[in-house]
């Protein structure tokens, strides 16, 4: 609320931390309160009685009177241009006891603008950009977002900066793919050999989905085109990613060279082995697996092999980087949940060979169109969407935690059935002791409901030691206990059949991708599966929106949308996993069409001209060269 009047009188109250300043502004329609806790002796200095001002602040109600607290106060003065529109700037508690609230901040930001010359902020678009997408030039943008004459003009302001913003990310990127394409070097795979082709036509599990074929065809494209091969293989849980990368690894193998694949726990290294050993079981393909539990003596064994080329594919964790694991002739790096690792520790694979090998980096979670644009705009992308014949979408249900008994009740009949159960309890960080308690205080009542002997129960969760995290582990694999009690862990990549229900406690505290890469650990065999969501009856209205989501729809990808309009994306070119994108004005999910249109503007000029080198794009190729220096996150698969 802004109001104008004659300061009447002004007064200090109260003592030490109860101090307060008072003042009172009076016009024809009456007198209003201006109260100020901080600065107060600045703020007295700058108030005179009998002068006019202008404050501006929150209306708020003291006893029935009207009153601003804090609010920002300047003398009035009657020559000044009025405004329809004020800048908003925000500031500090801080700076407003030093009056630098946001309309001081404006004096000034409008007194150096006053300094800025046209010459000061050159344009960076290429003319043809601007004429064809009819944006306002860059020195009118940045005078309109401030002080703009009328809304219209505000919003063409803000329509250039934001596609600005986004055209140069777009533009680094396709830059960095359009080199990777022409100029990087990549070992060959020229020849489509006997191990692949042994495998595929007498050892295949299943018959391939169509998605599963065209990025194997995909991958063949790359591996054979002397170029090295970045790309993102999506597949929403259970799509038969790992099928894919074995076909790869053979790939590689038959043409002389040795593969990897790294995954982020010991949990689902050790899964991938076990799984791409029984596979290969049939062939001459010596695979080995090294992770940090590996034994020295294994280890110096397992290191001596690699070097000497006698293992062809190794699986491993994050040991796989280390600086003493040194491969005879690396083709191919394979990293699974590939959001898991940082960029820096991904980037270290690269090392390995002098030929960097081609890399394939594969995700359960799907991302979202508009976010795998922006943030892996510089990868080749890939997406498996079709499920394997005879798998059935799994049915998804919220409950209440007083329709407990019956959700027990259906549990007792799937177990007596001959299937099993998971019952997943949330494990954050902050209050690791107070989950810690609720996963023991489930556990023994679900021991209630389900008694020794006819029933048995394995728990997993992060305080066990990893050889009875593994043990409690392999018995529910193997079908030796009925229902696995555990937190978060199991999230990624455990796979039992078998297993029909998946029971997630305080659904409410997960976000949505979790939510689907819980679900996903059940509807891996034929059988119908379910996937109960279980919460109090207090629920935000973001809770109630995800559970919401997670009971409409089996799809990755319309949830990864959903996630990214509820949470925001992850940041674009940085190490950061999560949190908010490096772009100061745009949003991926509001501004959808203005990414659209500047990713097709950026893609249009590098195919025509990759090196920037017509005159009319001199500008934006300065311009470019000016934000180099910082580390090139983004052309890190």
């Amino acid at each position: 609320m802004q109001v104008r009047g004659i300061l009447t009188y002004k007064e200090t109250t109260g003592e030490k931390q109860g101090r307060r300043l008072l003042a009172y502004l009076r016009d024809e329609t009456g007198t209003i309160e201006l109260t100020w806790f901080k600065g107060l002796t600045w703020v007295d200095k700058l108030l005179r009685e009998g002068e006019r001002y202008t404050a501006f602040g929150r209306l708020t109600f003291f006893l029935g009177k009207p009153q601003l607290t804090h609010p920002e106060i300047e003398a009035f003065n009657p020559n000044a241009v009025p405004n329809t529109l004020e800048p908003v700037y925000s500031t500090t508690e801080k700076l407003k006891a030093r009056g630098l609230g946001g309309r001081p901040i404006g004096k000034l930001v409008q007194a150096l603008l006053e300094l800025v010359r046209p010459s000061d902020l050159p344009e960076n678009l290429p003319e043809p950009i601007l004429r064809k997408g009819v944006l306002m030039g860059r020195y009118e943008a940045y005078r309109g977002i401030h002080f703009p004459r009328n809304p219209r003009e505000c919003s063409l302001a803000l329509r250039r900066l934001k596609f600005e913003e986004l055209f140069l990310a777009q533009v680094r990127l396709a830059r960095v793919r359009s080199e990777r394409h022409r100029l990087s070097r990549g070992v060959i795979f020229n020849e489509v050999g006997e191990l692949f082709n042994t495998f595929y036509k007498e050892h295949l599990p299943f018959s391939l989905t169509g998605a599963q074929k065209r990025v194997l065809k995909e991958v063949r494209t790359d591996t054979a085109s002397g170029h090295q091969m970045n790309r993102l293989l999506q597949g929403d849980v259970g799509s038969g990613k790992t099928i894919v990368a074995l076909l790869a690894m053979l790939l590689a193998v038959d043409n002389g060279y040795q593969a990897c694949l790294m995954a982020p726990t010991e949990i689902l290294a050790q899964q991938h082995y076990r799984g791409l050993s029984d596979l290969l079981s049939a062939l001459p393909v010596p695979i080995r697996i090294l992770t940090g539990s590996t034994k020295t003596a294994e280890r110096k064994e397992i290191l001596r092999q690699l070097l000497a080329g006698d293992i062809r594919i190794l699986v491993g964790t994050h040991a796989l980087i280390e600086e003493v694991v040194q491969f005879r002739n690396l083709g191919l790096a394979i990293v699974d949940e590939q959001h898991r690792f940082g960029v820096a520790q991904r980037a270290r694979l690269w090392k390995k060979a002098p030929i960097p090998p081609h890399v394939l980096v594969m995700t359960a979670t799907p991302i979202p169109r508009t976010l795998a644009m922006t943030a892996y705009g510089d990868l080749d992308c890939s997406v498996m969407d079709e499920l394997p014949p005879g798998r059935q979408p799994v049915l998804t249900v919220h409950r209440l935690d007083d329709q407990r008994s019956r959700v027990m009740e259906f549990i007792r009949g799937e177990i007596d059935k001959g299937r099993q159960v998971y019952v997943i309890f949330p494990l954050i960080e902050e209050s690791e002791k107070l989950d810690y308690e609720d996963l023991m205080k489930g556990y023994e009542n679900i021991k209630a409901y389900f008694p020794e002997p006819r029933y048995w129960i394995s728990m997993v969760h992060g305080r066990q030691a990893p050889d009875v995290k593994e043990t409690n582990m392999q018995r529910f694999v193997k079908g030796e206990t009925h229902i696995m009690v555990s937190t978060t862990v199991i999230e990624v990549g455990v796979n039992v059949p078998n297993a029909s229900v998946m029971v997630i406690e305080s659904a409410e505290k997960f976000g949505l991708s979790q939510l689907h890469q819980l679900r996903g650990r059940v509807g891996r065999g034929a059988e119908k599966s379910y996937c109960v969501l279980m919460t109090g009856p207090k629920l935000s209205n973001d809770a109630r929106e995800r559970l919401r989501i997670m009971c409409a729809t089996n799809s990755g990808f319309e949830i990864a949308e959903k996630d990214l309009e509820l949470r925001g994306p992850g940041e674009i070119e940085g190490t950061r996993q999560s949190g908010t994108l490096n772009l100061k004005l745009a949003d991926l999910v509001k501004d959808k069409a203005i990414l659209d249109a500047a990713r097709a503007f950026a893609e249009a000029l590098i195919e025509t001209d990759p090196e920037l080198e017509a005159e009319e794009q001199q500008p934006l190729k300065h311009y470019l060269m000016s934000l180099q220096g910082k580390t090139p996150w983004s052309r890190i698969s």
